[in-house]
């Protein structure tokens, strides 16, 4: 899968390019358009009765899928080597190739959220990845030993081998391991974060509340 991108960074929409007969997985509800012939059917494993992950697979003589966030902001594209993984934000992840997965049972998941979904998930494999990134991305190198915090909100991904680690804003405030919400992540390096401008979890907050006013 080939991955071309246009409208950044404000309104980013990523164009897949598979060959023929190959597989893509895409949250259905991103799909601007494909090509003609583009066969759609369900993901393995999603919730009965609704669509949510679709598989796409392009005909004989290939195709394109256009998917693009549901906040404004930018896409951005991972290139998986199958050597390192990545943490990525939970609900961030527009497409993957075939050959990407996604492990619930990553031991630095684990130890981070016990038995409880988290708002990370990590994926490997050797492949493309692509991201939904609310506002523009920045990304932050760490050298080795070098420390940062990063607000859950704008987290969009790290590299699986930097050291996290997770701690409440204060006792006195909610926290949620779900969502992130009054937590904070801890980064040492080497490694690499990729963090977006804007908050995705309060801009969601923010859109659904101006809907339901209205």
């Amino acid at each position: 899968m080939q991955v071309r991108t246009r409208h950044t960074p404000a309104f980013g929409v990523a164009r897949l390019l598979l060959a023929p007969g190959e597989e893509v997985r895409a949250d259905y509800a991103s799909m601007l358009a494909t090509s003609y012939g583009m066969l759609v059917a369900p993901a393995r494993g999603g919730p009965r009765g609704k669509v949510r992950q679709a598989v796409f697979t392009a005909p004989p003589e290939g195709g394109w899928v256009d998917v693009a966030p549901t906040l404004p902001g930018d896409v951005h594209t991972l290139h998986l080597d199958g050597s390192t993984g990545w943490c990525v934000a939970r609900g961030s992840r527009l497409a993957a190739a075939a050959s990407v997965r996604a492990d619930a049972q990553w031991p630095g998941l684990r130890s981070m959220f016990g038995a409880d979904l988290g708002f990370l998930e990590h994926v490997s494999g050797d492949g493309a990845v692509v991201l939904a990134c609310c506002g523009s991305l920045d990304v932050i190198p760490l050298d080795a030993g070098e420390l940062v915090t990063v607000d859950p909100g704008y987290l969009l991904a790290y590299t699986a081998q930097t050291q996290a680690r997770l701690r409440a804003v204060s006792p006195q405030l909610p926290q949620s391991v779900r969502t992130g919400e009054g937590l904070l992540l801890d980064f040492a390096g080497p490694g690499q974060l990729l963090v977006q401008t804007r908050n995705a979890r309060a801009m969601a907050s923010w859109l659904a509340g101006n809907g339901q006013a209205r």
